[in-house]
């Protein structure tokens, strides 16, 4: 296809109608935010308020913890730098955890870590904390 040229809408397989388009993130050019908790910083690579789901980017400085919580919904964390640990293990780099709704746990990283977490609902934290993707109280 000649550059700068726009082919028509691909169709649905599955439905009527022209396919949804994608959605691309310059996660590298994204600013890190800072969240409520010391020493981890974020990035929100997509939200839906409408369900809860979420997937972010996380840096967690050495010593870092993410406070008590129960997870709402399944999360899924894959470590791509570190390692994040709790009472029921460590997932250390290129490693992954799932955790099913219900499960309740202090994250900690003593070494620090970057991870990749998908979350279906957001968590509700010990302390009453906004999940990072809900409006601070």
């Amino acid at each position: 296809m000649p550059e700068g040229s726009v082919s028509a809408p691909r169709r649905r397989l599955l439905g009527p109608g022209a396919s949804p388009p994608s959605s691309y993130v310059d996660v590298v050019n994204m600013a890190w935010e800072t969240s409520q908790f010391p020493g981890i910083r974020h990035k929100v690579l997509f939200t839906d308020s409408a369900s809860g789901m979420s997937t972010l980017l996380f840096k967690l400085d050495p010593g870092a913890v993410v406070p008590l919580h129960e997870h709402t919904g399944i999360e899924l964390t894959y470590v791509l730098e570190g390692s994040l640990e709790d009472e029921e293990g460590c997932c250390t780099a290129g490693n992954f955890v799932s955790r099913p709704a219900g499960n309740t746990h202090e994250a900690r990283a003593p070494h620090g870590a970057v991870i990749l977490g998908v979350f279906m609902r957001p968590n509700h934290f010990a302390a009453g904390q906004k999940f990072f993707t809900e409006t601070p109280r």
